[in-house]
């Protein structure tokens, strides 16, 4: 368990700044932290529309579970929890940050707060008071929050019957469902159905649900650069990449899924095809962290502007993403089968193990057939599949056992310092791809993989020291976002190079996809 360290002044408690966010009605601060109006009794994002209240009348909060407790309902103009969540679950590593990862995936009604708690390395008490002292409620009352806001969703988007909504969404019972949807929203579901203003997606007798969704971004948002760097590395059968739009299907805690993302300026459109609709909460939560929704850009790009030689990159692609990941024994396998090959090459020998033992999908969604494969079925056949140097074979069957066992547990909850011993203590794995893990799949805002071909060669081409000692000490003034300084390195790199890796098996090498044409 690492040692927790006291965390800086958090945003909601700077008063004077949130006033002027609401004054102002900066969108930049939505999902930042949340308004509470004393006189009406509701809460509000920063950038509501509705005239300020005076600032004898307001209280900030970090969450909408605070506000909740603390007796407000949600602004049923401005819908405050339907914006970017908090860019600071990613840019802290601390125990309140790991938990929030973990809620909005859903761990709670799954494993309840022992199951949070365990994951998390702490006893509930501990948690609970953690929660509550940083965050403003506990762990069952953010969970809650959570809960609201998909069955919200469900309620306006789709025709399940109101009881079906209320299961979907992790409610234990009906008669917690109306309770909470009259506390937090002041209405009924049934109300909430009857005023909804968009179309309704098509549900299936059999619990399956096709959800249209606008993932909101905080602006300036480059998703034609996530779009590019998975295009690149899209896995037939699992993925594809057609008309400005990634697919790809989803392994979820309840069943599977398909999803088609389609980045604009300021959010993504999303097609959601889930065989379980217990899972839409998860479904969202990883495929805004695949896309990297949260990130603020406008802290990001002052921070790197203040490099001369990557101020120009800056200025060309502002709002600049780090590709995130849907599940974290995907991303460690593939990433062990990219060591010493092009990424031509790694994406031919993902898409072998996918075809040889994948699992397909009860129905196909167009391209989309197959699931990548599960740990358990490489540990078990992968020898039999893979190819490659015998070395390369061994550690990607051993980690995959180690993945199945539970032995090693590459979640979102983990503490990096933590993931990132064990990464290292595995077979095969050195720092370039833990460091790596811990990028994509925890959205670490702070690792520069100095030691990766194609970054040097692209900070070379910025006129940027070259030298990984060198250069780690040009981008100390970058923390911490040295994570997109990497990215805009890697673009540098150039368009269409795709360089073999480095002979060292412990390094694999990041070569930036080709630069998509923009649209106005």
């Amino acid at each position: 368990m690492t040692q927790q360290t006291a965390p800086r002044q958090a945003l909601w408690q700077d008063f004077e700044r949130c006033y002027r966010a609401v004054a102002s009605r900066e969108t930049r601060f939505d999902g930042q932290f949340i308004t509470g109006v004393r006189t009406t009794g509701i809460y509000c994002r920063p950038s509501c529309p509705a005239q300020t209240p005076l600032p004898g009348n307001v209280e900030f909060f970090p969450t909408s579970a605070a506000a909740q407790s603390a007796g407000f309902r949600a602004c049923r103009r401005c819908l405050p929890d339907a914006v970017p969540g908090s860019p600071e679950w990613n840019l802290r590593a601390d125990l309140a940050a790991r938990a929030m990862r973990l809620i909005t995936d859903g761990v709670v009604e799954r494993e309840g707060v022992p199951g949070l708690a365990a994951r998390l390395g702490y006893s509930e008490r501990q948690l609970g008071r953690t929660l509550t002292a940083e965050l403003g409620a506990g762990p069952l009352a953010l969970a809650r929050a959570h809960r609201a806001h998909t069955a919200r969703l469900l309620i306006e988007r789709t025709s399940l019957p109101l009881a079906d909504v209320a299961f979907a969404a992790g409610f234990a019972s009906v008669r917690q469902f109306n309770a909470t949807m009259r506390e937090v929203f002041a209405t009924t579901p049934s109300r909430l159905r009857g005023a909804r203003r968009v179309p309704l997606d098509d549900a299936a007798p059999n619990g399956a649900v096709t959800l249209r969704l606008r993932l909101p971004a905080r602006t300036p948002f480059d998703g034609a650069g996530v779009l590019g760097f998975l295009a690149a590395r899209a896995v037939t059968g699992v993925e594809t990449v057609a008309d400005g739009a990634y697919a790809r299907t989803l392994r979820l805690p309840h069943g599977s899924a398909t999803a088609q993302l389609r980045p604009t300026a300021g959010h993504v459109d999303c097609t959601l095809r889930l065989t379980d609709t217990r899972d839409i909460a998860s479904a969202v939560n990883r495929l805004r962290r695949l896309f990297d929704l949260d990130a603020d850009p406008a802290a990001i790009d002052t921070t790197l502007r203040g490099d001369p030689l990557l101020a120009a990159s800056v200025d060309a692609t502002p709002g600049i993403r780090l590709p995130g990941s849907v599940d974290g024994a995907e991303t460690l396998v593939r990433a062990m089968l990219g060591q010493q090959v092009t990424v031509a090459a790694a994406r031919t020998a993902a898409q072998r193990l996918s075809a040889a033992l994948g699992e397909r999908l009860p129905a196909p969604d167009g391209e989309l057939t197959t699931l990548f494969p599960a740990p358990e079925a490489i540990a078990e056949q992968g020898a039999e599949v893979l190819t490659g140097p015998a070395r390369r074979v061994e550690a990607i069957v051993a980690v995959s056992a180690a993945l199945a066992s539970g032995e090693l547990d590459v979640h979102l909850g983990r503490d990096p310092h933590e993931l990132r011993e064990e990464l290292l203590a595995q077979p095969g794995i050195g720092p370039w791809t833990a460091d790596y893990l811990l990028l994509r799949v925890l959205g670490s805002p702070d690792v520069l993989l100095t030691g990766d071909l194609a970054l040097r060669i692209g900070a070379e081409s910025l006129d940027l020291p070259a030298d990984p000692t060198a250069l780690t000490d040009r981008m100390t003034a970058m923390r911490p976002w040295r994570s997109y300084a990497g990215m805009h390195l890697w673009r540098a790199a150039g368009a269409t190079k795709d360089i073999l890796l480095a002979p060292d098996a412990s390094k694999m090498l990041f070569v930036a996809p080709p630069t998509p044409e923009r649209t106005t």
